[in-house]
C-alpha cells in the first residue's frame, strides 16, 4: 500500500477473499475516499508467501464502485473510515502555499 501512496492505518480494507489457489482479490478505500479494485498473487506451497504477495492489478475504480458486486459494503466503508486529520499547521500552509 505505501508503494500506492496509502497509509494503512487511514485506509479501509473493505473485503479481501481467495479468487483461485494463488490469488486474492479485494477492495481498499483510501484516507481520501478513493476506492481500489485489486488482486494479490503469491506462492501458498512457499513458507511465509503470504508476506510477499504481489499486486498483480490495481484499478481505481471510484467513478463506478456503485456498479460493484460489493457496492453495499463499500458504501458501509465510507462511514466507518477514520477520519482525516487537519493540523492547524496544516491548513496554515494551505493557505500560504
Amino acid at each position: 500500500m505505501a508503494e500506492r501512496g496509502l497509509a494503512p492505518d487511514r485506509s479501509v480494507l473493505v473485503h479481501l477473499y481467495p479468487d483461485g489457489p494463488c490469488t486474492e482479490t479485494g477492495v481498499l478505500l483510501s484516507d481520501g475516499g478513493r476506492v481500489y479494485d485489486f488482486e494479490l498473487t503469491y506462492d501458498r506451497e512457499k513458507a511465509g508467501a503470504d508476506r510477499w504477495a504481489n499486486i498483480a492489478y490495481w484499478h481505481d475504480i471510484t467513478d463506478r464502485w456503485q456498479e460493484k458486486p460489493f457496492r453495499q459494503e463499500i458504501s458501509d466503508a465510507f462511514i466507518w473510515r477514520p477520519p482525516v486529520c487537519c493540523t492547524i499547521l496544516a491548513a496554515d500552509e494551505a493557505t500560504t502555499a
